[in-house]
């Protein structure tokens, strides 16, 4: 599973959003996760259960334990990087 935690009025989450879907269709990976979107200001809970300080946030959940954590996305090289241990 993958979340992402974004803020609905941050320009970074709109961007990181475009960068994350680029890089499940570059590689053909739309079903190797289930992809989770959490808007930080509505689940503030949720988000500082996964230690979110700032959207957006991509956080890799495999068999339940928190398996990988990228905060402040800048690009799709670094997404890549992160998922890049489940991905084809």
């Amino acid at each position: 599973m993958l979340l992402f935690f974004y803020s609905h009025t941050s320009g970074a989450s709109r961007k990181a959003e475009g960068f994350l879907a680029q890089v499940l269709q570059r590689r053909r990976n739309h079903d190797t996760f289930a992809v989770r979107r959490i808007d930080c200001e509505s689940c503030r809970d949720l988000a500082a259960r996964f230690g979110v300080r700032r959207p957006p946030t991509l956080v890799v959940v495999e068999d339940k334990r928190v398996r990988a954590k990228l905060e402040q996305l800048h690009g799709c090289a670094e997404i890549q990087n992160l998922l890049a241990p489940w991905l084809k």
